[in-house]
Order: C-alpha cells, then structure tokens, then sequence
C-alpha cells in the first residue's frame, strides 16, 4: 500500500508521520551517530562587558598579590618578590576604567 510522492530520507513524503515514528527515527540519527540539529556557536560578549569583567579579573588578582605581599615574612622584605609584588599592587586600574565608545553612532 504505497503512497504516491517524493521519497525524502528513503521515506516517502506525502504521508505524515505519527509520533512514535518521529521519536524511533530520532533514536535511530542519534544511535547512528548524526548531528540531530546544529547548534550555533554562542555570541561572543559585547566589547564594554569584556573589559569590565577583565578590570574585575585585574582587580581580584591585585588583591590577592596584596594579600601576598602583606603576608612575606621579614627576611623577604627586600627580595626581588616584594619588589615585583609592590609594583603589581602600584597599578593603578582606576586610570584603565574608562567610559568606552558604543559605536554605530550610539555614542
């Protein structure tokens, strides 16, 4: 009892399929290994928000360089670390936190 119409996937087309048919055809592409549906890649961040989360990156790794830097025992007060520590925690991330252009003429 075949149904006049295209075959599409060795199925023919005109006839609609039932659930249970649907579902057993999406079992079978998955077992087979087949993509089911392609999935974009996600969009990437807006530019603003990327530098606002590296400038919170920044400012938690300061902190945690002072915390280092407080925490050096006496006789590493004058070492080449301390040095290096205090010219890390010497930055100063507030001169980088700038209001950014939003472009396309949404300045």
């Amino acid at each position: 009892m075949g149904y006049p119409g295209p075959l599409r996937n060795g199925y023919n087309a005109a006839v609609a399929l039932t659930n249970a048919e649907r579902q057993r055809r999406y079992r079978e592409r998955r077992a087979a290994g087949v993509p089911t549906r392609e999935r974009r890649p996600p969009r990437p961040r807006p530019r603003p928000a990327r530098w606002a989360a590296a400038l919170a990156e920044l400012r938690t790794l300061q902190g945690e360089y002072e915390a280092w830097r407080d925490g050096l025992p006496e006789s590493l007060a004058d070492s080449r670390t301390a040095e290096l520590l205090e010219g890390v925690c010497d930055v100063d991330l507030d001169a980088v936190d700038v209001e950014l252009p939003r472009g396309f003429g949404r300045d």
